[in-house]
């Protein structure tokens, strides 16, 4: 018996699994960054029904997307880095990773802390943006979802009308994708009309839920429905503005196969 020959094919076929196991395409791996304030925020329980369209945003992909929720109540672009929330993500941000950027709602309030003037405004949100780049992440700006408010004649009330515009303007001065929730929730609400559009924010009667035994009537943060609303209309964008990560949305039942 020729051992040799044998010895020489057995090499040949570990030398292929090799090869193979070197060529076979992996699932990319990629993290999806999220940060920005309580309308996009994962809620402790004692918050519930209060949802943060970010919480059921997650649940969209499939096992190769890690949404990672950075998002806190109450921060503007500034107390977000003066607080120490922006540096983990700027520290582990990688290439082909995705970074989506949604703030406004306590910046523009003139009257807390965390108000952040027009001019810092844009260079936070040019901060995030040039970091995500030159990690060779993929940044996205969200202009800040609307809050509920209708006039006497049930039309839509835009109510950032100074900072929705500045986030605007740096996505366009700076080339940066751009979804603008802000529109897109005004649309919604507008469909729904005064009455109906309570059902997506956190609406209570006294007695309703016992995190609010007092009831509560609230028209900036959201019920389960209303997040999973307004991550829909931000889902619709990422199908269309971010095709490589739409391949990795989940399917529902009866359409895969």
């Amino acid at each position: 018996m020729n051992t040799s020959r044998f010895k020489v094919y057995g090499i040949c076929i570990v030398l292929a699994g090799f090869l193979f196991a070197a060529f076979t395409l992996q699932p990319r791996h990629v993290t999806f960054y999220m940060i920005g304030d309580s309308t996009m925020s994962i809620k402790e329980k004692r918050a519930y029904p209060e949802t943060g369209w970010g919480m059921p945003f997650a649940n969209f992909f499939d096992s190769t997307v890690t949404i990672d929720n950075r998002a806190k109540n109450g921060r503007s672009t500034k107390t977000f880095v003066s607080e120490g929330l922006w540096q983990p993500v700027a520290d582990n941000i990688k290439e082909g990773d995705y970074l989506f950027i949604q703030f406004g709602h306590n910046d523009e309030v003139k009257t807390k802390a965390s108000y952040t003037p027009e001019d810092d405004f844009k260079k936070y949100l040019v901060q995030f943006v040039t970091l995500a780049r030159s990690k060779k992440a993929i940044p996205i700006l969200i202009t800040p979802v609307a809050r509920r408010k209708f006039d006497e004649n049930g039309k839509v009330v835009p109510m950032h009308p100074v900072y929705t515009p500045l986030v605007k303007q740096v996505a366009r001065e700076n080339n940066v994708l751009m979804i603008d929730l802000d529109q897109k929730s005004q649309d919604l609400l507008q469909e729904l009309g005064p009455d109906r559009s309570q059902l997506l924010y956190n609406y209570l009667v006294p007695g309703e839920h016992p995190n609010y035994p007092e009831g509560k009537q609230d028209n900036t943060h959201f019920s389960e429905l209303g997040a999973r609303r307004i991550a829909e209309l931000v889902l619709a964008d990422v199908r269309t503005l971010l095709p490589d990560l739409a391949e990795h949305i989940v399917k529902p039942k009866s359409a895969a196969k």
